[in-house]
């Protein structure tokens, strides 16, 4: 059983040979600028601020390295979809992944977010098969699912499966649904 309450972040870093040490699996957490990575890890962690939220996006420049319960690292990528001040933030992130995929033996997962309230479009859709063609397990972690009323849900839910998502790789998950998060806790420990 892991205790999601036991943790703390480690260290940040930009390339593989950077990373946190101690041969713990990886779960890799990434999405879209805003998509909520950082609430995510504050909440399977009950932790109000263990990662830091920002309203502006594109505020996660590196790898972030949470150790939890001393069984695994979840590791936050830096968001994609977002350009700030003329810098091309998606190359940084590509060349980023490109290197923290390569031979990458503690990966064990990756955790793709996706706003329920939108669109997949192009960006996502290249994370989706970079991910897949690296053979490693990824799950779908529906965010913000408490912003959609019944129709959006059920619009939601049809998109999903329209693109051939595995329903049983998609979990739906709400910052003011305590419970949401277990179902993703339950995952991470299978993974793990």
């Amino acid at each position: 059983m892991i205790n999601f309450k036991n943790a703390n972040f480690v260290k940040s870093a930009s390339k593989q040979d950077e990373r946190a040490t101690g041969g713990l699996a990886e779960i890799l957490v990434v999405g879209k600028s805003n998509v909520g990575k950082s609430t995510l890890i504050n909440s399977i962690t009950s932790r109000k601020s263990l990662a830091f939220t920002s309203s502006k996006p594109g505020h996660t420049k590196l790898l972030n390295y949470f150790n939890i319960d001393n069984k695994f690292y979840l590791v936050d990528a830096p968001g994609y979809g977002y350009a700030k001040g003329g810098v091309d933030l998606d190359a940084l992130f590509g060349e980023m992944m490109e290197d923290y995929f390569y031979d990458n033996k503690f990966l064990k997962a990756v955790l793709i977010l996706l706003d329920s309230r939108r669109e997949i479009d192009e960006s996502d859709k290249e994370l989706i098969g970079f991910v897949n063609e690296s053979n490693i397990p990824y799950y779908f972690v529906i965010t913000k699912s408490d912003k959609l009323n019944q129709s959006a849900k059920a619009a939601t839910v049809k998109r999903i499966k329209e693109y051939g998502f595995p329903t049983d790789r998609v979990v739906y998950t709400s910052r003011l649904e305590p419970r949401s998060w277990d179902k993703l806790r339950q995952v991470i420990e299978k993974i793990v």
